[in-house]
């Protein structure tokens, strides 16, 4: 039953990274069928972000009422319901409204499903889970752009993934009495009551993890958005071999989370955290140094490579360092100040590369690695200093 259950969640990741790269690989299509600047895409994504923030602040709240395989169920729902809404809207701002209950449903699942994985499973199938995430994000625009080549449009890719995921809510209501197999998801997800934001930061370490999860993100999405940018401007690489090029990244970060599943069973969470912490600073110092075309893209590689291991690790190390009751609330945070590193970080770097240079690229990355290096070494000294106190009380 257990394997089962993990078949399903396997299931659910893919289905996650379906709807993440539908947009960006759909937009060209649609905002002149609605006649609106191509600039828009990043309305209805910061929209989708926001939504994302706000279900994700309230996972534990939710997950403590309804439990995870209830909350997941529910999200890939509306999720569902909102990718169907995007293919039958004739309006910029009807894809806006569509565009709360995508972002509402993508928080949910995303926290609830990881904090179940890192309480139930091995850190291995972490990573392996968000290899699975990275397979649903290539497929999505796979399947948008069969249907762009026939006679679906963007309407039909929308449709196709949106049956997809309903297909997958009835795979997970009939699911959920395997979620209670273990006999410890009520224990675990209802322990005493949901945490405040205020609550939460009391907490120590909390802003420590929060910073790291924060700059990783940053790191990885500024890196997704303009590695391009980059080779064209600063390297002088032909734009369309520097747009396949940019993809060393995210193939990086995709075979890094394969291979991560097998280090973990040597490496703790915080060891696998340091070692893509230096993959990643490799990569980077291979960017950065005046080495040439290839060494560049070999740095990008690296730097994917290196992102790999990073936030699965993040998230199953949760419940070890704030405790399985406190662990649904932290994941929710961790998931919140994810976004907010997403919505911002980058187009501050878009602000840096127009009004400065886009050659500053990897010191903009490589100053976010030094802020998410600070915050991770900080929360393993504070959690080092609470086990060492927590020993003395019990030896006395």
């Amino acid at each position: 039953m257990t394997h089962l259950l993990l078949a399903v969640i396997y299931l659910s990741f893919i289905s996650l990274g379906l709807p993440d790269s539908l947009l960006g690989a759909a937009w060209p299509s649609m905002y002149r069928e609605f006649g609106v600047p191509v600039s828009y895409a990043g309305i209805i994504s910061m929209i989708i972000s926001a939504g994302t923030i706000v279900s994700s602040l309230q996972s534990d709240r939710l997950t403590r009422k309804l439990g995870a395989g209830r909350v997941t169920a529910v999200s890939v729902a509306m999720t569902a319901a909102a990718l169907f809404g995007f293919s039958i809207s004739l309006s910029f701002w009807a894809l806006c409204l569509w565009a709360i209950p995508y972002g509402l449903g993508a928080g949910s699942v995303d926290a609830a499903l990881n904090n179940y994985v890192a309480l139930h499973y091995a850190s291995r199938h972490m990573s392996w889970l968000h290899c699975m995430w990275g397979l649903g994000a290539s497929l999505g625009p796979y399947i948008m752009g069969l249907a762009l080549t026939g006679s679906a449009g963007w309407y039909g890719g929308y449709r196709y993934v949106a049956l997809l995921q309903l297909i997958l809510t009835f795979a997970l209501l009939l699911s959920l009495p395997l979620w209670r197999t273990a006999g410890s998801e009520a224990a675990d997800e209802t322990a005493g009551g949901p945490l405040s934001l205020r609550e939460i930061f009391r907490i120590p370490r909390a802003r420590a993890i929060m910073v790291t999860f924060f700059c990783y993100c940053a790191v990885e999405q500024t890196a997704i958005l303009w590695a391009s940018s980059y080779l064209v401007l600063y390297r002088g690489v032909p734009a369309q071999a520097a747009a396949s090029f940019a993809s060393l990244f995210c193939i990086g970060i995709t075979a890094g989370r394969a291979l991560s599943g097998f280090l973990t069973l040597k490496l703790s969470d915080g060891q696998m955290i340091r070692l893509g912490q230096g993959v990643i600073a490799l990569g980077l110092l291979a960017v950065l140094l005046p080495l040439g075309e290839y060494a560049a893209l070999a740095g990008l590689l690296l730097t994917g490579l290196g992102c790999a291991p990073i936030y699965p690790s993040v998230i199953h190390s949760t419940p070890a360092h704030f405790g399985a009751d406190k662990s649904q609330a932290m994941i929710g945070v961790e998931m919140a100040s994810a976004y907010v590193g997403t919505c911002l970080m980058p187009p501050l770097f878009g602000l840096i590369a127009a009004h400065i240079h886009v050659a500053l690229f990897p010191v903009y990355l490589a100053v976010l690695l030094a802020l998410m290096v600070a915050a991770h070494e900080r929360l393993l000294a504070q959690s080092g200093r609470e086990k060492g106190n927590s020993a003395a009380d019990s030896a006395r």
